[in-house]
C-alpha cells in the first residue's frame, strides 16, 4: 500500500483530497509538520487562498525547505494542487510580490481576460495535453475538469507545461509535469472519474 503525506499548512481542503486518495486505496498521512515526511512515499500538497499567506505559513512551519529536499533532492513523486501549483514558481504576485517555493522557474500571475469575463475562474473546464506521456497519457480530447482560481503560473521553460486551459480567450497553464514533480490548476479531488484516474496515476509513479 502507497504511503501518502498530505502537507497539512492551513491552506487546504485537506478532507476532500484524502478521501480521494484514500477511496484509490492509498494509506493517507495529514502532515502538521515535516518530520513526517520520513514515514510517507509520496507528498500531496493542496491549497486554497492566497500566495503571499500560504508561502509564510510553509516557512514558518520549516516545510519550505523540507519539501526541497525531500522531492527535488531525494526524488520522491510530489502533487500539487490549485494553490500548490502556483506555489511551485519563483514567485507570486498577488497582493505584492512573495517568494515562492522555487520548484519551477516562472512567475505566477493574474489570468489574462478581457474585462467581461468573471475572475476567479470556476467550474468545469477542458484540459488539452501537450504531452502524450505522463500524467495526462491517458486524458482524451474534451475531458473536463473542476477549476476554482484566479492565478496561474508562467513557467519560464514551456517543456514542464503538461496540459492547457482556455478562459476567456486565453491560454493558462493547467497541469505541470517536470521528472517526479506533477501540478494540477484543477481540483482532482472534486473531478470526478478523471479527477480520480488522474490521482491513480500519481499513485503509480
Amino acid at each position: 500500500m502507497t504511503n501518502v503525506g498530505l502537507v497539512d499548512y492551513g491552506m487546504g481542503n485537506l478532507r476532500s483530497v484524502r478521501n480521494a486518495l484514500e477511496l484509490l486505496g492509498a494509506r493517507v498521512f495529514v502532515l502538521e509538520d515535516p518530520v513526517g515526511l520520513s514515514g510517507v512515499d509520496r507528498v500531496v500538497l493542496p491549497g486554497v487562498g492566497a500566495f503571499g499567506v500560504a508561502m509564510a505559513n510553509l516557512r514558518n512551519a520549516g516545510w519550505d525547505d523540507a519539501l526541497s529536499e525531500y522531492v527535488l533532492q531525494k526524488g520522491h513523486p510530489f502533487l500539487g494542487v490549485c494553490l500548490g501549483l502556483q506555489l511551485l514558481a519563483d514567485r507570486g504576485s498577488e497582493d505584492g510580490e512573495h517568494r515562492g517555493l522555487g520548484f519551477i522557474r516562472g512567475t505566477t500571475l493574474r489570468l489574462e481576460r478581457p474585462a467581461d469575463v468573471p475572475i476567479p475562474h470556476i467550474g468545469w473546464n477542458e484540459v488539452r495535453p501537450i504531452r502524450t506521456d505522463g500524467i495526462l497519457s491517458d486524458v482524451t480530447p474534451g475531458t473536463c475538469f473542476y477549476f476554482v482560481h484566479g492565478y496561474t503560473l508562467v513557467p519560464e521553460d514551456p517543456s514542464v507545461v503538461a496540459g492547457v486551459t482556455e478562459y476567456g480567450g486565453q491560454d493558462f497553464v493547467s497541469v505541470i509535469e517536470r521528472d517526479n514533480v506533477v501540478a494540477t490548476q484543477f481540483h482532482p479531488e472534486k473531478s470526478q472519474k478523471p479527477g480520480l484516474d488522474l490521482l491513480r496515476r500519481f499513485l503509480a509513479m
